[in-house]
């Protein structure tokens, strides 16, 4: 009778796993292809399933963070209720790390949100957000060294800090960013996914930064063929041949 329960038990829950993996597939194509309310509820309905999992947690977070991203901004109330939705996404993802600390895409998305939520509050006034976010970057991707988003978000917080001096920013234990590790962590996001255009564009900015056009023009160059994988690709693809147009004669 034992043996029985077990059987059934087993075959249980590889049945519950195969059904999480195939609706959070359809949830990854839905995000994929920007329909990202749609994403959302689907994902409310898998929580409800399969409640403190992390992995339907992160990609919450994920799509909350990109929901809000294209909110309107006119307002103070507008850019309040922007700020509400940011602060979910995090929750979300802090929720994830709860269920499953040895998850990357969790750590992720926490810094992914926090990062946000330092913008908004002012980098400089929020000091451990920023060293949270750095640490969680870090963490990431210590658990998947291809993680390239993480690397990326790493990036952004170094190339964030290096805009004002150093001396200012060490009373507040934010010296440790710096535009050149900026760019080397830049070329390893670059390096783990080539074909995302927000990775070269921001990498050709930190090269002309520091006026390496040529460097700059290499990653420019290779952006009009890229495949679309963000909704905001057009609108950079533009601002990548603009920057290109600008720079070709240095």
């Amino acid at each position: 009778m034992k043996s029985f329960l077990l059987i059934l038990s087993s075959i249980f829950l590889f049945t519950a796993q195969q059904d999480l993996q195939e609706q959070l597939a359809k949830s990854d194509q839905l995000f994929n292809s920007f329909n990202n309310k749609a994403a959302y509820n689907l994902l409310l309905d898998i929580q409800k399933k399969y409640p403190n999992n992390a992995e339907v947690l992160w990609r919450l977070s994920r799509v909350v963070y990109h929901i809000a991203d294209h909110m309107p901004t006119s307002t103070g109330s507008e850019k309040d209720a922007q700020l509400a939705e940011y602060q979910k996404a995090f929750s979300y993802a802090d929720e994830a790390v709860k269920a499953d600390p040895k998850n990357s895409m969790a750590y992720t998305y926490r810094a992914v949100a926090n990062g946000k939520i330092a913008l908004f509050k002012g980098v400089f006034s929020v000091s451990g957000i920023v060293n949270s976010v750095r640490e969680d970057c870090e963490k990431a991707i210590s658990l998947d060294p291809n993680n390239a988003i993480a690397y990326y978000v790493l990036v952004r917080t170094h190339a964030k800090l290096a805009e004002k001096p150093k001396m200012f920013r060490w009373p507040l234990g934010l010296a440790w960013g710096n535009i050149d590790d900026a760019i080397k962590f830049y070329n390893k996001a670059v390096s783990i996914d080539p074909n995302f255009v927000m990775f070269r564009l921001d990498l050709a900015k930190a090269y002309i930064s520091q006026d390496s056009f040529q460097q700059a023009k290499v990653q420019l160059q290779a952006i009009p063929q890229l495949p679309k994988r963000d909704e905001d690709d057009d609108q950079m693809k533009a601002e990548a041949a603009k920057l290109l147009q600008e720079i070709k004669n240095k």
